[in-house]
């Protein structure tokens, strides 16, 4: 039971360090988001509980696969808000978009060979 509260502690102390710095310095905050930090942090974690290669093999290389359809988001919600729509409407669309972009790779990425 500890072990999961601690990690789950840390996990969100992460997501508030974030939010904090970006109240004054956005860009550094930008910067600290983008860092795969979670996910060195999340195949840590994976790797403790089960020391397989493989398995963390196909972990890295499933999270790679997984990151690029999230990327346009990043795009949409900036453009959205410079053109006048409010942050919810923004978040969700770049929301919804991630989900469409995940599916469709997640339909479309082993048929084009790629192991996720």
């Amino acid at each position: 039971m500890w072990p999961l509260v601690a990690k789950a502690l840390l996990s969100g102390a992460l997501i508030v360090a974030i939010a904090e710095i970006g109240k004054r310095l956005p860009t550094f905050a930008a910067l600290v988001a983008s860092l795969p930090l979670v996910s060195v942090l999340g195949m840590v974690l994976l790797w403790r509980a089960r020391p397989d290669a493989e398995n963390m093999a196909v972990h890295a290389e499933a999270t790679f696969w997984y990151v690029l359809p999230s990327l346009p988001m990043f795009l949409l919600m900036p453009w959205l808000l410079r053109h006048g729509h409010g942050f919810w409407l923004a978040l969700l669309a770049g929301c919804a978009l991630t989900v469409v972009l995940y599916l469709l790779m997640a339909q479309f990425g082993p048929r084009l060979g790629i192991r996720i």
